[in-house]
């Protein structure tokens, strides 16, 4: 049976002094809640510091992207390696990595590839933008956003 998961993705917002403040302030009202996975992803600069006041607590940590090499000169990203020691989660093909970095299916279907291999659990955004809702084409285009990883998505939900 799949446990049910709220997963809170931090984007571009707190310092780590606030991230810190703020998982002290959530820590003991996250543990309250049973039955469900709670996932926090921080921005990257904050992962080491969230994870030691997680420690001990059903808390678990997550990345809010992560780039398929395991290494390079591939300047501001963060490998699938350098997260595994942190994290147990990772969000992968947000719908604003889509629209503001261009991120296509392969290329997400390369980073679900690139999280398995290190042992991370891919949270795999899907979904339509107002655009292509009102045009009718959430269907088609949740379609196609899954069929760009669909060996990935039956082995995640197999």
């Amino acid at each position: 049976m799949r446990i049910p998961m709220i997963a809170g993705n931090w984007k571009m917002n707190t310092t780590i002094s606030e991230a810190i403040q703020l998982v002290s302030e959530i820590r003991w009202k996250l543990g309250a809640i049973d039955n469900v996975d709670k996932v926090i992803c921080p921005p990257f600069i904050s992962l080491a510091a969230v994870s030691e006041l997680i420690k001990g607590s059903s808390i678990k940590l997550g990345a809010q992207d992560l780039y398929f090499e395991d290494n390079g000169a591939y300047t501001g990203e963060i490998s699938p390696l350098m997260l595994a020691d942190l994290c147990e989660f990772v969000i992968i093909g947000h719908s604003e990595r889509r629209q503001y970095f261009n991120e296509t299916g392969e290329i997400i279907d390369k980073k679900v590839q690139a999280a398995l291999r290190f042992g991370l659990k891919p949270i795999l955004c899907i979904g339509e933008n107002s655009d292509e809702n009102e045009a009718g084409k959430t269907e088609e285009v949740i379609t196609n956003q899954l069929m760009a990883s669909s060996t990935r998505v039956y082995y995640l939900s197999g």
